[in-house]
């Protein structure tokens, strides 16, 4: 294939279909201003200055010490950022170290490569894998100053001892020579499902149900690990690297570098999460807040970037298998707010239907319930 040098349209681009190659460096490099396409409307361009938001920070091996006390507190303050806006921070983890430093130095092998490599992994916009830009998708503005590389992810692939998804499908598409980077990313998503069963324990505490009963709802879960880039870009202000958007998978556990990017709207009012190198960024998805029948928020958060250097971030989306059922645990039941629904139905409805914002799960209420209704009919 030969590498492609500047920002091309697909003669043949439809509605549903933009086919197009963005080259952060060659926009960077540009003269004139960044094309419109990422030029954001004036009320949802970002502010330089914004408040930090005040997360609560959970010291994750407290909890699982078993500690009376430590316990308390754990679950007290996980409640605390869950119902105020859906973010917290995790320390003391249980993840290797020097597994996240390979998890983030290794991202430059594929990112800084040339683009016709990185196309090699190039994936349908309507699946959760594979390698995708600002220009991939359905979108045609107010598009997103980022690539990204994604991965699906299930923990039934290990009982196959010849079947590590992730490795797999990144020499499928990359060859051997990323053997290494394919070991890494298998790892990590590994660990980070590891984790995310962890932090379901001190959630469903937190909620005073069985401290089991999430963690079994998520042990076959089907994730997606997604590795994220954001170049510099020189008119960071009326650009934004990922817009408002809420997170419509169950619960994200967020790496990030030493960039700060990171923003979460709170009483109208954006706010920073800086990063924490002791800590990682988790965060409550839509198809969770369903599971607490809505007790959980989920808020809208978005990702700025700056001139001056690019930003890398990790992001795992747990999700449920999908075909089970989501629906609250008996004890949170009354007064039902969402109908009864699948992962793969909600997945459906943000890909095909509607754009991911605080009003999802309402919107995708009114679908579900318009769809019955017709079935009936």
């Amino acid at each position: 294939m030969e590498c492609i040098t500047k920002l091309t349209f697909n003669e043949n681009e439809t509605e549903d279909s933009l086919l197009t190659t963005f080259d952060s460096m060659v926009l960077h490099d540009q003269e004139n201003q960044v094309p419109q396409e990422f030029v954001w409307p004036d009320h949802q361009k970002p502010s330089p200055n914004v408040p930090i938001l005040q997360v609560p920070l959970i010291d994750l091996a407290g909890f699982l010490s078993e500690d009376p006390f430590l316990v308390s507190e754990a679950t007290r303050l996980v409640a605390e950022g869950a119902k105020q806006h859906g973010f917290f921070l995790v320390t003391n983890h249980g993840v290797d170290e020097r597994l996240l430093s390979s998890a983030y130095t290794s991202m430059d092998k594929f990112f800084l490569s040339p683009t016709c490599e990185k196309q090699k992994a190039l994936g349908e916009w309507r699946e959760s894998w594979g390698y995708a830009n600002s220009y991939f998708g359905k979108y045609k503005k107010n598009l997103p100053w980022k690539e990204m590389l994604s991965f699906s992810f299930s923990p039934e692939e290990k009982t196959d001892n010849h079947s590590q998804i992730v490795k797999d499908f990144i020499i499928e598409k990359l060859g051997d020579g990323y053997n290494d980077f394919g070991r890494v990313y298998q790892e990590y998503a590994e660990a980070m499902s590891n984790l995310s069963l962890k932090i379901m324990e001190l959630l469903g505490m937190s909620l005073g149900i069985n401290r089991s009963h999430f963690k079994d709802f998520f042990e076959d879960n089907e994730s997606i690990l997604r590795l994220n880039y954001y170049p510099k870009c020189k008119q960071p202000d009326v650009v934004l690297g990922t817009g408002p958007h809420c997170d419509p998978t169950s619960l994200t556990i967020l790496q990030q570098d030493h960039v700060s990017g990171l923003q979460v709207l709170v009483d109208n009012q954006w706010h920073s999460v800086p990063p924490n190198p002791q800590a990682l960024v988790v965060n409550i998805g839509d198809t969770f807040r369903a599971l607490t029948n809505g007790i959980y928020k989920s808020s809208l958060h978005q990702a700025v970037v700056n001139s001056e250097t690019e930003r890398k971030t990790i992001a795992f989306f747990l999700s449920p298998k999908v075909d089970k059922v989501v629906k609250p645990p008996e004890e949170l039941e009354s007064e039902r707010v969402y109908p009864d629904f699948t992962w793969s139905m909600l997945h459906e409805f943000v890909k095909k239907h509607y754009k991911t914002d605080e009003n999802t799960l309402e919107e995708f209420t009114k679908w579900v319930k318009k769809a019955e209704t017709s079935n009936e009919g």
